[in-house]
């Protein structure tokens, strides 16, 4: 059994697979395995893994289910103790592996750490430094197209951003795998969410680098794929992860939030995704599980909501 195991989930990423999994050949953690879950691709992107790379373990699946359902059978088929989870669309620094099991290792009670994504387009800014989220109901990352030499102490973060993260398994198997109800986007936000619920940290670790393309399946940033998925699932992890008493707590914010959201697709193009989101949303929220209340976990409840009311005040400084 290796000591950590890598899961790429992906779907048509020819453009990219090599670079990642070649960056990933050059690193200095040896006690590794790399398996990479395939969405039914039509690129040929399958057939470079299985035919290029025969020492990586390559999952088929019968049609694109999504990144959360790959990322499930990735841990079907791992037992290592630590899981990074890895976007089809990266590269590596050689260190990456050690730096990220390192950062997660030493404390139980770290959940997940998070790399420092940097833009491949242009590596000198920032992708991503960990997700935070906050009371308007939004996701972000932070430092996204700050320059490369901030973001440089480790710290705290809501949730790890699973582009490029490593996660505990022991406690994955405690709080629920991720949810496929999600298929894309903001998984990373809820499992964080949840672990945060039971008590457990998530961690930004920025001596683990990696390089991330963005959008390479989707498309531009703001898509109507993308744009609608993200909006149902914004409202979904609302339903999902506060008790009904937090929900009306944060209502005069989440509404805020809404409703600047609709404006800023409005001016951009995209109002229609943006509403068809929030529909499917609110279908979603009937559909889907609510993790449960438990009064055990009530102070971790109100370290979440000071954090939330935090995050706005965080999201503008890292706006400007």
């Amino acid at each position: 059994m290796s000591t950590v195991s890598i899961i790429i989930p992906n779907y048509n990423g020819g453009e990219y697979i090599r670079g990642c999994l070649d960056s990933l050949k050059e690193q200095d953690f040896d006690d590794l395995e790399i398996l990479v879950v395939d969405n039914c691709s039509t690129d040929g992107s399958a057939d470079i893994v299985k035919n290029e790379y025969p020492e990586i373990t390559l999952k088929l699946l019968s049609e694109n289910f999504g990144f959360s359902r790959a990322v499930n059978e990735g841990l079907k088929l791992s037992e290592a103790p630590y899981v990074i989870l890895l976007n089809n669309d990266t590269r590596v620094e050689k260190d990456f592996v050690s730096r990220l099991f390192e950062a997660v290792s030493g404390d139980e009670r770290i959940f997940s750490a998070s790399a420092k994504m940097l833009q491949m387009s242009n590596p000198d800014r920032i992708d991503g430094a960990g997700d935070l989220y906050c009371a308007l109901g939004w996701a972000f990352a932070r430092g996204k197209g700050k320059k490369r030499t901030r973001y440089e102490r480790p710290c705290n973060i809501f949730a790890s951003c699973a582009g490029a993260s490593i996660y505990s398994r022991k406690i994955l198997d405690e709080i629920g795998w991720f949810d496929e109800f999600h298929f894309a986007y903001l998984e990373d936000v809820d499992i964080g969410y949840r672990a945060r619920i039971m008590g457990y940290r998530n961690v930004y670790c920025p001596k683990a680098v990696v390089y991330h393309a963005g959008s390479a399946v989707s498309g531009s940033r703001y898509n109507d794929f993308k744009i609608r998925l993200s909006a149902r699932n914004n409202m979904y992890i609302i339903m999902k992860n506060m008790p009904v008493l937090q929900i009306i707590l944060n209502l005069p914010f989440l509404l805020a939030g809404f409703f600047i959201k609709i404006v800023f697709f409005t001016v951009i193009g995209h109002p229609r995704a943006y509403l068809s989101g929030l529909k499917r949303g609110y279908i979603l929220c009937r559909e889907g599980r609510k993790y449960p209340y438990s009064r055990y976990n009530l102070k971790n409840y109100v370290r979440i909501q000071l954090e939330l009311w935090l995050n706005i005040f965080k999201r503008i400084v890292d706006f400007i």
